[in-house]
């Protein structure tokens, strides 16, 4: 007899209506050669019995978890946390449950979450690299393993992965003609890390973007940050010590600009009369801050999410190899 508030087994469900075990799993899973009324009988008596599906059978069975990995630098950051919206509603169209791990940008706890993923057979990963992710060898770990790994917001720069990510010149474009449109002729680039692939399209982005607008590149106006609150003001200090100190800063991301205008403020610069910014990342924190910089640059951070969770789940649900996919969304300047 079932104890009161456990979940009953098939077998008992079976002696309880005098059928077969194989009978009540075909009916639990409203197979065609099964009857409506047996379907409804064994139902019925599933509720009463207080039965639950074994999960660790069905995964056996199916060779799925039905779970999937995300990993993310932060999930402090606005833009991670929109990103995890989209990812989790296309994971529940699929009947899928995420699980989630924080980098903190440290590549040892990175290696640490995919093993710990690998470990537990998720089906699949969803990854932003951190900022300090130089070793790639966990791809093809994963590939052996038959785990698909899918890149988005901060991806490798590597042809033969499946990644999804913002094209950054566009949105820089936009920001230099705002800053020139305002004459502005000295305007500066505060970056991310060196080792990081979006770094490097800010810098070649607006690098292009000064020609565009015949103004002369200086090196001294491209600093860069470790994104630390130190590295931050540390670049600030940078520009603010030059002769000819600039009037227009784009930077890496919103909290760059919020660590950078605090330090202009302390150096008695005068917010967007002395010195005028915009930055990536277009959180919804601006509306609560005093003197907020002109604009910042949308990268669609729920836009990418979804739709690297939509590759994701192509290959899971594909009975064929899938060449990678490389999907780019234009960034874009809003204006505050």
């Amino acid at each position: 007899m079932t104890k009161p508030n456990k979940p009953a087994t098939i077998k008992e469900i079976a002696r309880k209506l005098k059928i077969s075990p194989s009978t009540v799993s075909r009916a639990l899973n409203d197979h065609p050669s099964i009857g409506l009324v047996t379907t409804m009988r064994v139902k019925e008596m599933a509720v009463e019995l207080n039965y639950e599906p074994n999960q660790t059978a069905i995964f056996f069975k199916q060779r799925k978890t039905f779970t999937i990995g995300v990993i993310l630098p932060t999930l402090s950051e606005p833009f991670f946390s929109l990103a995890i919206s989209a990812i989790e509603t296309v994971a529940e169209e699929h009947k899928y449950t995420v699980l989630l791990g924080q980098s903190l940008d440290n590549e040892a706890r990175e290696l640490q979450i995919i093993n710990s993923f690998k470990k537990h057979r998720v089906d699949g990963i969803l990854m932003s690299m951190g900022k300090n992710t130089t070793d790639l060898s966990f791809i093809e770990m994963l590939r052996a393993a038959d785990i698909p790994i899918v890149f988005f917001d901060c991806v490798p720069e590597l042809d033969n992965v499946d990644k999804v990510y913002s094209d950054l010149s566009s949105g820089m474009e936009e920001a230099i003609e705002a800053f020139v449109s305002r004459g502005h002729r000295r305007i500066a680039l505060i970056n991310g890390p060196d080792t990081l692939l979006a770094s490097s399209e800010r810098t070649e982005a607006f690098k292009s973007a000064l020609k565009r607008f015949d103004i002369v590149i200086d090196e001294k106006y491209i600093v860069h940050t470790d994104l630390t609150e130190k590295g931050n003001e540390d670049a600030m200090e940078q520009l603010c010590s030059l002769s000819e100190r600039p009037s227009a800063v784009v930077s890496f991301n919103d909290f760059v600009t919020l660590d950078v205008m605090k330090y202009a403020r302390h150096r008695g610069i005068v917010l967007s009369q002395d010195m005028h910014f915009i930055s990536y990342a277009n959180y919804p924190l601006w509306k609560y801050i005093e003197n907020p910089p002109i604009g910042s640059i949308e990268q669609y951070p729920d836009k990418q999410g979804g739709k690297a969770a939509e590759i994701l789940f192509d290959i899971l649900t594909s009975k064929e190899e899938l060449e990678p996919e490389n999907t780019v969304f234009p960034s874009k300047l809003v204006l505050k």
